[in-house]
């Protein structure tokens, strides 16, 4: 049995431990107070399979911060500490099974480090397909309220930060995975933060941006705009791209042509001056080719490749 702690700014239709009260509609954007957290226990994944576990029960559900019983753990979880923000075509469920299912290959590689409490902050996507012909209003909508969660997903992190400061105290760290349009949220979120007059702040020991949904010059909107103050949140940031991501092509007609971070990495890559080495950290995974290959998994390769899976454990250790 996995435990995944969650925030979502879901608006919530019915009973708080029912899986299909957390609706694809977005919490007043101007309310942060309104998102929703809460606790999930969910069965152990079939990694072989590719097939994560089911939700068995959703507890200490309230607004606007974790209840005291989340806290107390969160501060002081005996393990490092894994901040999950999902992609596109994720349902509420899909969000929280995700999550366990992450945590879970992570821990069986063996790594202690690699072995944590797992956070989810899932944004309202509506968990629909990329239709054809382009556009596509299901990647629009989805795309859209992830633009809307940047204040949402900023109080989550603002929230967060003392129960950081609790784990590092003892002696752990913290880790940002975000995967495909999560980094659309995570962008709005970075710079919500600093246009709240939010100073720096060692929030990350490590940002994992696997196979971003975002604009591939976002760290050029400089002094701080979309993810370029993401540096002075996280200590080091690990680009996870692909050249052979097909829904990352998909996603680049869509936008009009305009290439995504996840295709080959940030625009000037190579320079070294741009991007030290000692915060900015690429990583080619064109050529992981130890998967079941398809349009779905060509996006899928940071948790379905050994090898591409492996990295992020080592990188953690």
């Amino acid at each position: 049995m996995r435990t995944v702690y969650f925030a979502t700014n879901r608006v919530r239709t019915g009973p708080a431990d029912q899986l299909a009260s957390y609706s694809s509609s977005v919490v007043a954007p101007s309310n942060p107070a309104a998102v929703i957290y809460g606790t999930a226990f969910v069965e152990d994944a079939g990694l072989d399979a590719d097939t994560v576990g089911a939700i068995t029960s959703i507890n200490d559900v309230q607004s606007g911060e974790f209840s005291d019983s989340a806290k107390g753990d969160l501060s002081d979880p005996g393990r490092n500490l894994l901040v999950f923000i999902h992609g596109f075509d994720n349902t509420f469920e899909n969000a929280i099974t995700r999550a366990a299912f992450n945590q879970q290959w992570l821990e069986q590689s063996g790594i202690p480090a690699a072995s944590t409490a797992v956070v989810a902050f899932s944004w309202p996507s509506a968990g629909k397909l990329i239709g054809i012909p382009f556009p596509d209003l299901a990647y629009r909508g989805d795309q859209t309220r992830a633009g809307q969660s940047g204040l949402h997903l900023m109080t989550f992190f603002a929230n967060l930060q003392p129960l950081i400061d609790a784990v590092r105290a003892k002696g752990n760290r913290v880790f940002l995975l975000a995967h495909s349009m999560g980094h659309w949220a995570l962008q709005a979120a970075v710079e919500s933060w600093f246009v709240h007059g939010n100073g720096d702040a060692f929030l990350f020991d490590e940002a994992f941006l696997a196979a971003a949904d975002e604009v591939y010059n976002t760290f050029e909107f400089g002094p701080l705009g979309r993810l370029s103050g993401l540096s002075r949140l996280a200590k080091r940031i690990s680009i996870y791209s692909s050249e052979r991501d097909d829904v990352l092509k998909l996603s680049m007609a869509v936008n009009l042509g305009v290439k995504r971070l996840g295709q080959d990495g940030p625009h000037d890559r190579s320079n070294v001056t741009r991007f030290p080495t000692a915060t900015y950290r690429m990583v080619d995974c064109s050529a992981a080719t130890d998967y079941a290959f398809d349009l779905a998994s060509s996006h899928q390769y940071y948790r379905r490749s050994p090898t591409v899976r492996a990295d992020i454990a080592k990188t953690m250790g």
